[in-house]
Order: structure tokens, then sequence, then C-alpha cells
């Protein structure tokens, strides 16, 4: 290995294969799916049936039994290619929920479809319209009735709902003004979409800025089996927040890639475009933001590094993924902005993918946790300020 995570040796077999896979989806691929809103099928099915999405299942189901250090390079190199890992990276980390917290029974019936490709868990419904980040909050509520539980509510921004078999969802099954703590009392219930949509769940896309496949759910008396609770009733606030920081940690690997895809891409213009009779990067004002924004990225790489290695030290890494998160998301915020203003005009142009690639990376700041939460966090936390809120 060289510099950590992200050195050209680490894990070098890996990158080379995903960069592989990726070359047979070019930019006009997804500049044609971008047009029509179609989420990319024909890619994420190619990224399961080739076992990239099971690198972190053990073997004894049928995954790669690796960890998040190599999942996150995974990513990293499916976003350096110019392709998008936000329509299947969810089946990277939400079946840790599943993994961690699972009867053996569901683990046996689920996770060897899941690493074969079979079965799609893509899904994660957290997020309510009222509530936002604030998940204690949430009110959708799950009611037992005999070996049933009965859903009601509603949630929102809930990414890949429409293309995924099963979602795991997370509800209220005791009211919060019943429970000691706010984080008690919430359970989660594994969903089979497949049978859920029309017979008490509907499902509304939302059409957004990029083209990210994300939905708002409504549940009006959908019945789901009691023995798809996924551990215990009552804690299931506990078994999401472990899922969340891997979340953090592989979106901010994503972002490192996104960052070096515009680097890479502003290096080679920069050298090639000629104007008043010499290569734009010869002048310092269009060479320097290229290295800031190098310099950045290789910080912030180190940064994810860190992270994935506490996380798979079995450690506690929350901290640890939110400044992954926070400063991944702006270094790849950056090399954006002067991917655009190194091409110019043609930094607009779809055939050149820089807007498509700007406009999705800008999300990582926003979701699937905003920047000034983490500097919350990192303040409250860290730094034993008094909270704000």
């Amino acid at each position: 290995m060289t510099d950590g995570l992200h050195g050209e040796e680490t894990f070098a077999d890996l990158r080379e294969g995903v960069r592989k896979l990726c070359a047979r989806f070019p930019g006009s691929y997804w500049q044609a799916l971008d047009r029509d809103r179609k989420y990319p099928t024909e890619f994420v099915t190619t990224l399961a049936n080739e076992g990239w999405l099971s690198v972190l299942i053990p073997e004894a189901y049928g995954g790669s039994g690796l960890g998040l250090a190599a999942a996150t390079a995974v990513l990293e190199e499916v976003h350096r290619s110019g392709c998008n890992g936000g329509a299947a990276h969810a089946q990277m980390y939400t079946m840790g929920t599943l993994l961690r917290h699972g009867s053996d029974e569901q683990k046996d019936r689920y996770l060897p479809a899941i690493a074969r490709g079979e079965l799609r868990l893509q899904a994660f419904g957290v997020t309510e319209p009222t509530s936002g980040t604030d998940t204690t909050r949430l009110t959708t509520f799950a009611r037992r009735d005999g070996d049933r539980y009965i859903v009601n509510g509603q949630k929102i921004w809930i990414s890949r709902a429409e293309h995924s078999d099963l979602m795991v969802l997370l509800v209220r099954t005791t009211a919060r003004e019943e429970c000691a703590k706010s984080t008690e009392g919430m359970s989660v219930l594994l969903v089979d979409l497949r049978e859920a949509v029309g017979n008490g769940l509907t499902i509304r896309p939302i059409r957004t800025m990029l083209n990210h496949a994300t939905t708002e759910l409504f549940f009006d008396d959908l019945s789901v089996p009691a023995e798809n609770l996924i551990g215990k009733e009552g804690d299931g606030f506990r078994y999401i927040l472990s899922g969340m920081n891997a979340e953090r940690i592989l979106i901010a690997s994503e972002c490192i890639g996104d960052a070096r895809f515009f680097i890479d891409r502003a290096s080679a213009y920069a050298k090639e475009r000629s104007v008043f009779g010499r290569p734009i990067g010869q002048n310092q004002g269009v060479q320097f933001p290229i290295a800031r924004a190098y310099i950045q990225t290789t910080a912030a790489a180190q940064m994810v590094a860190d992270a994935a290695a506490k996380f798979d030290a079995g450690e506690g890494a929350g901290t640890e993924a939110n400044m992954a998160k926070l400063l991944a998301s702006e270094a790849s915020w950056f090399a954006a902005d002067m991917c655009v203003q190194t091409h110019g005009g043609f930094g607009f142009a779809e055939e050149y993918d820089i807007e498509r690639k700007f406009r999705e990376t800008r999300l990582y700041q926003v979701a699937p946790i905003s920047s000034n939460l983490i500097l919350s966090h990192v303040a409250t936390h860290v730094l034993g300020l008094p909270k704000s809120f």
C-alpha cells in the first residue's frame, strides 16, 4: 500500500475491475438516461451480477466478506469513471442492519439472494416531511396486530423505492411521549415492496435537479408480517445508527471519486485547450485552482481512509464518518466548480459530462446529512460546546 485507502496500489486489482466495468457505460449512456430521468437498470444489474455490491456480505452468505475500505474503493472508482453509484450504493450499507441485527432465519433467507443480485435491498425508509433529520420525531407508526404490524404514515426523499425489492423501514412502535428517552420506541421492519405497493403503500416519484430516483411514500394500513421485525422491538434507532455511519463513509468515497473525475478532466483540458497561442494550463489563474482542488481532495481522501479503517476495526466511527463526509463533499464541490470554470462554455455542454456530474455532486452537502448538522455534531460531541437545539 502507498498513501492509505486512496493510494494507487491499494485495492489495485479491485479498482481495475471496476474501471473496466464502468468503461462499458460511457458518458453517452448516462446522458441518455439523464434526459429522460430513467434509472440505470443495466448498470446496476451488471454491478450486482458481477459481485461489486456484495463486497460487505460475508462469504458464508455468498459475498466477498471484505471491509468498508474495500467498498469505498469500489464506489470511488465508479464515480471517478464518470458513472453514478447513487443508483446502487444503498445495497452495500442497507443490508448491514439485517446482517448485524437480523435473525439467522432472516439472514439465511435474504442475504444469499442479495449477494447473487437476485434481490435488491436498495431502499432505506427513515426521513419524513415534518421531522427531516430529527429522526426521533418521526411519526410513521406500526401497530402490532397479532402476527402482523399495521403501518400508517409518510416518508420522503426515499431513493430507489421504485427499483428495489426490499426496504429497511424505521417506524415508531411506541409513541415518543410514552418513552423514557426520545431514541426509544422505534423499530425496524423489512418491507417486501413487491407485495406492499398497491396494498397499503403508494410511491410517488419526486422530480429533482438530478436523476436520483427519489420518492415520497404513503402508508395506509400497510400490513407487514411480524416476522419481518429486525432485532428487538423498540431498539430500531440504535440499529440504524451504524448503518448511517457506513452510508456517510461510502458517500464520502463517492465524493472523492467525483473530485478526482473533475481534476482529471480539468487537467487534461487545460493541457489541450489553447488560447492566445498557448495552453490555458500554463496560466497560473487556471492551474492554481486545479492544484488546490487536488490538495483538498488528497486531504479529504485521507480522512475517508481513517474513517473506514476505524469502522472496520469495530470502533465508534461516528465523528470520523461525519468529518469525512463534510470534507469530501466540500472538496468535490470545489473541484466541480473549478472544472466548469476551466472548461468555460464547454463545461455547460451535455456531451462533456461536466454539468451532469456538477449537479450530482452538489447533493452531498445536503444528503444524507447537511454540513451544518455535521458541524453541530463536532461542536457539541467533540468540543463540548453547548447544544444549539
